[in-house]
């Protein structure tokens, strides 16, 4: 990087809080009204070739000028994104502490030390599994990108002061990480779309191009300043006109990749993967074409959008946990018109934050303020955490009411060592094992997906009574049949096929074990997630036939049954059409949802899966409905009032319970 190109003073360009202003509103449209703006998250693409771009501008002047300095680089990051991150986590604390309960306030103890520590990303990234609470039950999800930012904001002024200094070859040395990344990206999001969603290497790309935008910005005045003499030699006159042209299709076609990926990508989509261009694309594009292209000085430059602009930062981080704590409230997403006010009401927060504690803060007139936004951010990590280690502070006056709440929502562990040490130690590639040894020389084996899973502790429970072993070999989302893997991807269908395979060879292995019982979900497999998916964002996408999950059922059932096995296979019991938690009594909630599910529904979802199950040879068919629809209703909860769910489809653990004493018991016996 050459020390002798004259550098350009950083202009404001108020076409780029233009730019900020369309990011913002349209990741929170989305957020608010996904169906109207699919494509609305983009907009955090957008935010970073924004964020690449300033802070490489910024770096590259100071560089020129022989004014760097670390400790003052990091020192206007503090002050420009510590004030409000803090605001935002300590609202987010005090309505936790009156308003969650303690299995969700520990989670968002987790997720604000995340959010004080910038590792919200990977965080995020390790949470992801079938029993994970959904991101809109999670209020500062959104702190993911933030996490993107700063790491990348770690690592890049190191790199360029490096590269100043021992000048090496800049230009080439990021082209080549922009190429790393990007392959990078569009390789893990084939395999494993979460982790390039979150993960900063697969991330970096994007803050990288808008780095080398600035680069070129900034320094290719000198290198091609001949080609603007020949310019005007040739075009005379002209050539501010043809200028004039050129950046105005540039600018439009900037807005017109944009306008694009709002309305064309969307959830569904492998994201980040290639579809990421799109808003790369646009942005640079707008960026690069200048603060004289018309777009950007008319609608970009406009006043409306300027503001917004200036508060994006704020409205970013207020937005999203109004919309999850009355999501967690209602037990359910609020209906238009309170969204419709939570989003005016995060902008009013937005703009009170910036006038009064960003823009104060950041301009410099508090002279110790990086010091006191840096302790105070220490200790908001600590107070998250502090929530995390103590389970959620439990003691709390305003949550002690609803304690049994939490009980209803319990989920059993998904692994003991006394189920590692019946298979023989065997890495186990099943993520329920699960063994309760009463100290018999006959066990009952539970398989499946995850419906068998929770099916465990009332089985296991019982079963220890009759002096009779209980094994639990279970898969999420992948049911116990030979021949037909579930997944949305080649590595998750591998994964299924392994496990299931797995899991037949340790039951057939193990003689102690004369009877299995099988557990799924059924119709899912044939026809997704409907129908209802409010506590999961994923969806088997790559759906069988009903024909090819019968027979690849009775391939396990002929599998286990000519070992010596008896086979019985329960039906799911009835799926909610709406969460659990509805039904239940908590902190400021309105009213109590009356719970029950019609029972023609159930059998119209269940009707082809059944008719196909119910001839299967080799098996005893076990019909859930017949405990949990005894009349017109399925029940929701038993003759004590304990609710029978621990979400929209998997039972409690008195769930469980129930579905043992109701229907499983002379089975067992």
């Amino acid at each position: 990087m050459a020390q002798n190109l004259p550098l350009s003073h950083v202009i404001y360009r108020p076409d780029i809080d233009g730019l900020r202003a369309i990011a913002v509103l349209a990741v929170v449209v989305f957020h608010a009204f996904p169906n109207w703006l699919k494509g609305g998250f983009i907009g955090v693409d957008i935010f970073f070739i924004i964020s690449g771009y300033l802070i490489s501008m910024i770096l590259f002047e100071s560089l020129e000028k022989g004014t760097f300095e670390f400790y003052n680089f990091y020192s206007r990051r503090i002050r420009r994104i510590f004030p409000a991150l803090i605001l935002v986590l300590l609202f987010c604390f005090l309505f936790g502490w009156f308003a969650l309960l303690a299995d969700e306030f520990k989670q968002l103890g987790l997720h604000i030390a995340a959010g004080a520590g910038f590792f919200s990303n990977f965080l995020l990234w390790t949470e992801v599994n079938y029993f994970d609470n959904a991101a809109d039950t999670k209020p500062l999800v959104h702190l993911w990108s933030l996490g993107i930012e700063e790491q990348f904001y770690i690592i890049w002024p190191l790199f360029v002061w490096i590269a100043w200094r021992k000048k090496f070859n800049f230009l080439l040395i990021t082209v080549l990480f922009i190429i790393i990344s990007f392959l990078l990206n569009v390789k893990i999001s084939q395999q494993e779309p979460i982790a390039a969603f979150y993960l900063p290497q697969t991330r970096f790309w994007e803050l990288l191009c808008g780095g080398l935008l600035a680069w070129f910005m900034l320094y290719i005045k000198k290198n091609y300043s001949h080609i603007r003499r020949i310019e005007c030699k040739v075009f005379g006159s002209k050539r501010e006109r043809l200028i004039s042209l050129l950046v105005n299709i540039v600018a439009f076609s900037g807005l017109s990749f944009l306008v694009y990926g709002f309305l064309n990508i969307n959830k569904e989509l492998i994201f980040p993967g290639t579809w990421v261009l799109v808003p790369i694309l646009g942005s640079i594009l707008i960026i690069a074409s200048g603060s004289r292209a018309w777009p950007n000085r008319v609608i970009l430059s406009n006043r409306i959008f300027v503001w917004f602009g200036l508060i994006s930062f704020p409205l970013y981080l207020w937005h999203w946990p109004l919309l999850s704590f009355a999501r967690i409230i209602e037990s359910e997403v609020p209906n238009y018109g309170v969204r419709i006010a939570l989003v005016l009401f995060s902008i009013f927060l937005a703009w009170l934050t910036y006038k009064f504690i960003e823009f104060p803060i950041r301009s410099g007139k508090y002279k110790k303020s990086t010091f006191t936004m840096s302790f105070l951010m220490a200790l908001a990590g600590f107070l998250g955490f502090s929530i995390y280690y103590h389970d959620g502070y439990e003691f709390r006056k305003s949550i002690i009411v609803y304690a049994n709440n939490k009980n209803e929502l319990l989920r059993t562990p998904a692994v003991d060592s006394e189920c590692l040490k019946y298979i023989d130690n065997e890495k186990p590639l099943i993520p329920y094992c699960r063994f309760m040894n009463a100290n018999s020389k006959e066990t009952v084996a539970v398989i499946g997906d995850s419906h068998a899973h929770v099916a465990y502790p009332g089985m296991a429970f019982f079963l220890k009574k009759k002096k009779i072993n209980t094994l639990l070999l279970a898969n999420s989302g992948c049911p116990p049949f030979l021949g037909s893997p579930t997944g949305n991807n080649a590595k998750e269908k591998k994964d299924c096929t392994e496990r299931v395979e797995q899991l037949i060879n340790l039951v057939n292995k193990n003689k102690d074990i004369r009877k299995v019982f099988i557990f799924t979900r059924g119709a899912i497999y044939t026809t997704g997630f409907e129908p209802v998916n409010v506590n999961k964002k994923a969806s088997i996408e790559n759906i069988v036939s009903i024909t090819e999950f019968y027979n690849s059922a009775q391939k396990s059932i002929n599998a286990l049954s000519q070992n010596g096995k008896l086979v019985f296979y329960v039906t799911e019991n009835p799926e909610l059409n709406y969460p659990a938690e509805a039904c239940l009594a908590r902190p400021l909630k309105r009213l109590v949802k009356n719970c029950s599910v019609d029972k023609s529904l159930v059998l119209d979802r269940q009707s082809s899966y059944l008719k196909a199950f119910n001839n299967l040879k080799n098996v005893t068919m076990i019909n859930s409905l017949d405990a949990f629809c005894p009349e017109s209703a399925c029940i929701v909860f038993d003759d004590n009032g304990a609710l029978l769910y621990a979400d929209d489809d998997h039972l409690s653990v008195a769930g469980s319970f129930f579905q043992v004493d109701h229907l499983l018991k002379k089975f067992l016996e």
